[in-house]
């Protein structure tokens, strides 16, 4: 199927290959070396780091226009590993129009939904094959793979929203999802700031 992204009249795009990947979108692929402070175990990342580069997630973005009214969509793709005991995740974000809520669709495999905003309400939900998770405005947030295949989402959002990644990079998450006792938890971050 070929793609012409017209985005004033519509049109149709296949998500439905194996991986969840779309082959008219280019991915953004975030490896271990580009998320430099995402995880708490930072001599965890640094060993893992000296046998290779692991392909953390990737994500395939459209490039819808940012106007208002419009919709942004795409599927992005979180690998299961773990960093120590601290599960594969998305890097996170807010969006850079605060006031704008996401929407995320699992296609499959498992994991979560790890949610917080400025008051500090912070919410894990479920991801899981049929299950759509609603991202309120003002919300910080991040996929997490607590399964062992890769975790496969289609997510929209208004297509002026923007991303906020550096309040992340710069201050994380207040929670961590890790493995204890082979079962995903939800912990304090030690790293917080």
């Amino acid at each position: 199927m070929q793609n012409n992204f017209d985005w004033a009249h519509g049109f149709i795009i296949n998500f439905a290959l194996s991986n969840g990947a779309s082959p008219e979108a280019a991915p953004i692929r975030r490896f271990l070396s580009q998320m430099t402070g995402m995880y708490a175990d930072q001599q965890a990342a640094e060993a893992l780091l000296k046998y290779g580069d692991p392909l953390i997630y990737e994500y395939y973005d459209l490039g819808a226009p940012d106007n208002a009214g419009d919709l942004a969509f795409g599927s992005s793709i979180t690998y299961p590993g773990k960093i120590g005991d601290e599960y594969f995740m998305t890097k996170g974000h807010l969006h850079a129009i605060l006031e704008t809520a996401e929407v995320y669709n699992t296609l499959s495999g498992t994991g979560f939904m790890l949610m917080e905003n400025g008051d500090g309400d912070v919410r894990l939900m479920p991801l899981q094959p049929g299950v759509a998770v609603y991202v309120p405005k003002g919300y910080a947030h991040r996929s997490v793979n607590s399964g062992s295949e890769p975790l496969v989402t289609f997510f929209t959002l208004r297509a002026d929203a923007g991303h906020d990644y550096g309040t992340i990079e710069a201050k994380g998450f207040r929670n961590l999802v890790v493995e204890r006792n082979g079962r995903p938890e939800l912990v304090d971050n030690p790293r917080w700031k």
